[in-house]
């Protein structure tokens, strides 16, 4: 007999929507690979999905939808805005094109990808998100990878703070000072690469190791449920079924407030594994 899907928490945005706090990502996974996993990731459980007009598979996402059953209000859909669509009339065309891949009549949250300062067009990009909410395309908005200092302007230029920031972390990149930020503004921090995306030995790690055995459990189910302690949304990504499984296995995980803490203390200063938001262009 199959085990019941764990229950995942569902985090409150300050628009009044809500969103699953633990989500499944298709960063990086071509578009036919993309509709069989996403698929036994509906199967398994998540409701939360993650796709990006540059991940090149909304198409394949899309389909999984459609041949999976699952009623479109239970689910919770983001796509993003590339860097090179974000003058006004261009993002809106792009979340038009991301809704055709998709099959979908709007997404639950679009997010512009990249604050990609050097192009300046990081507030306007923002102006379109808020119009796209407006006429219904998308439900609710956000942006990805914006500086503290991008963050702030787009928020003083059009009195309107994201719903969600979606930023690299992991317990060796925390992102603290941006995260008190977010919680100034009632914006939710989204977390990308938190399992470290395979760059560093952050699932080898002695202190994950010993909480891990702990709790009989593997350790990306521990930074996972780290990740949900601190009321952080995150976005794993696995092609492999059983870590699909596995990971969504998380949200049945409680850490203790000691092992909470001994591994907030893995926060390192060169912990960054990504592309630096400050200088990325493209």
């Amino acid at each position: 007999m199959t085990a019941p899907s764990p229950t995942v928490p569902v985090l409150a945005l300050h628009d009044g929507r809500s969103i699953p706090q633990l989500g499944y990502g298709v960063f990086k996974v071509e578009n036919e690979v993309a509709a069989d996993v996403t698929a036994q990731a509906l199967q398994a459980g998540y409701r939360h999905l993650d796709t990006a007009k540059v991940y090149g598979n909304e198409e394949g996402v899309g389909r999984a939808i459609r041949d999976s059953g699952v009623p479109r209000e239970e689910l919770f859909v983001t796509t993003k805005l590339w860097n090179d669509a974000q003058r006004f009339d261009d993002a809106i065309a792009a979340c038009e094109a991301s809704l055709e891949r998709l099959g979908l009549e709007y997404v639950d949250l679009y997010l512009v990808h990249w604050a990609a300062p050097a192009q300046g067009t990081y507030v306007e990009a923002w102006r379109a998100l808020i119009e796209l909410q407006r006429r219904g395309l998308v439900r609710s908005i956000g942006v990805s990878n914006y500086p503290l200092q991008q963050l702030t302007e787009a928020i003083e230029a059009t009195g309107v703070a994201p719903a969600v920031h979606q930023i690299e972390l992991h317990p060796y990149f925390q992102q603290r000072e941006l995260r008190a930020i977010h919680a100034q503004h009632g914006i939710l921090t989204e977390a990308w690469g938190p399992l470290g995306q395979g760059k560093s030995d952050l699932l080898e790690n002695a202190t994950i190791t010993a909480v891990a055995a702990a709790h009989e459990a593997t350790t990306a189910q521990v930074v996972l449920a780290w990740h949900l302690a601190k009321g952080i949304i995150t976005i794993p990504k696995s092609v492999t079924p059983s870590r699909i499984v596995e990971n969504l296995a998380a949200a049945r995980l409680t850490l203790t407030a000691e092992e909470v803490a001994s591994i907030d203390a893995l926060d390192r200063p060169d912990g960054r594994g990504g592309a630096d938001p400050a200088t990325k262009t493209a």
